[in-house]
């Protein structure tokens, strides 16, 4: 089978299938391909805890039909203490989010391609010109787009974006009911998503407790292989057992259970990308390695980079004599940097000094917190170096050192 459009995206995540969307709005031929069966898709394993802010429900047009519950806080924990900060909020039903993106993607004009294992690029004279799928079965377009995940085969045949793994957060996700939400010995979390910094629970990483009505909750945690996680791991635990050592000490979950069914596991990679892009191809949403600290919005910056993906494709096949070369594709590049994840260095390191620091240091930067305008944070989290500093300690020094050790143990 072989057939052409003007753009072929492998990957029906929120990426994938919002580059879909905003291309067939405007008129293109498009197929997304998706490796999973129609039936039953996504798999109940997909990852996400799916917590969103306004903006990104706003500017994509997402309906209340796929959210959970509304929040109205974001809450911090360290191990002693925790920080509320007013931030309005969403929870969303995560595959009921992606099924509403491929439908809607479909009502455009998209079509979509159920079971369709993507292999490899189709080359011609040295660059990409379609993808090969299921063995044997090719279709051609004049802009290929790879969107999936951190498998990423065609950004990686192709050498587009630096693949070398550095840093891999692993993490794990239950949906539970009979939870304690407002639990006197804590932060209410009621209509609240909630991070946790505690390297006892989450070496190297944080968890989390995202309400979603009644007792009901997300409750999850990943980690980072970093040096925290080397020097506070304990022997022998997988990220289940971790999951599970919090379940069975925090007094929040002293009733609760399990959903059945409700299980969601991801991955990501915390490095800054290198290329993004090439002749007739460019790599969007997870193929792109994370740098966002704390509540990255993760599904925002896919929604994000698919829609810069979708207007880099437009102004290549606009003129009369479409251009998809690499420096004309290169828009896509300038578009990631300045839209989709601006300060991308200045992030990268709150995210490695963050996790680097001991739980002592947690409690301290909540008393900050409480202490600092209520601006700081969403500062801090945009890459705001000044933000940074008024953090920072004197006795941050150790920190400081450790986290330069790393980089050049990292370079090396």
């Amino acid at each position: 089978m072989s057939e052409r459009f003007d753009v072929v995206i492998a990957g029906a995540g929120p990426a994938g299938a919002q580059c879909a969307r905003d291309l067939a709005q405007r008129g293109y031929e498009v197929v997304l391909l998706e490796m999973e069966s129609e039936d039953g898709f996504p798999r109940q394993s997909n990852k996400s805890t799916a917590g969103t802010f306004p903006s990104m429900m706003a500017a994509f047009g997402v309906p209340d039909d796929v959210v959970m519950n509304y929040t109205d806080d974001v809450v911090l924990e360290s191990p002693n203490h925790h920080y509320v900060q007013n931030q309005p909020g969403a929870v969303l039903e995560f595959a009921e989010f992606k099924q509403w993106l491929v439908a809607d993607a479909r009502k455009k004009g998209a079509e979509v391609w159920f079971d369709a294992r993507v292999a490899r690029p189709i080359m011609d004279d040295g660059k990409p010109v379609g993808v090969r799928y299921n063995g044997d079965e090719e279709v051609y377009a004049d802009i290929i787009v790879d969107a999936t995940g951190p498998a990423a085969p065609l950004a990686k045949e192709l050498g587009v974006s630096d693949l070398e793994r550095k840093k891999q957060a692993i993490g794990v996700e239950y949906e539970m009911e009979g939870i304690e939400i407002d639990h006197p010995e804590f932060a209410d979390l009621t209509d609240s998503m909630m991070l946790r910094l505690d390297h006892d629970l989450a070496p190297g990483g944080y968890s989390w407790i995202f309400h979603t009505g009644d007792d009901q909750a997300k409750v999850g945690l990943c980690y980072i292989q970093n040096d925290s996680h080397r020097q506070h791991g304990k022997e022998g635990m997988s990220i289940d057992d971790y999951l599970q050592y919090w379940l069975d000490t925090d007094p929040r979950f002293e009733n609760a259970e399990r959903l059945e069914g409700k299980v969601h596991r991801g991955s990501a990679h915390i490095q800054t990308p290198g290329d993004l892009s090439t002749d007739n191809f460019m790599a969007i949403g997870d193929t792109v390695p994370t740098i966002d600290p704390l509540w990255g919005e993760g599904i925002h910056k896919g929604m994000q980079s698919g829609r810069a993906a979708a207007t880099t494709a437009d102004r290549c096949l606009t003129p009369e004599e479409p251009d998809t070369s690499a420096s004309a594709m290169a828009v896509y590049n300038k578009l990631w940097h300045s839209e989709v994840a601006p300060r991308m260095r200045e992030r990268l390191l709150m995210t490695e000094l963050l996790y680097l620091a001991p739980n002592s240091r947690y409690d301290k930067l909540m008393a900050d917190l409480n202490e600092t305008e209520e601006e700081t944070l969403a500062k801090v989290n945009a890459g705001n170096l000044g933000a940074m500093r008024n953090l920072l300690r004197l006795s941050d020094v150790p920190l400081l050192a450790k986290f330069a050790r790393e980089r050049f143990s990292d370079s090396r």
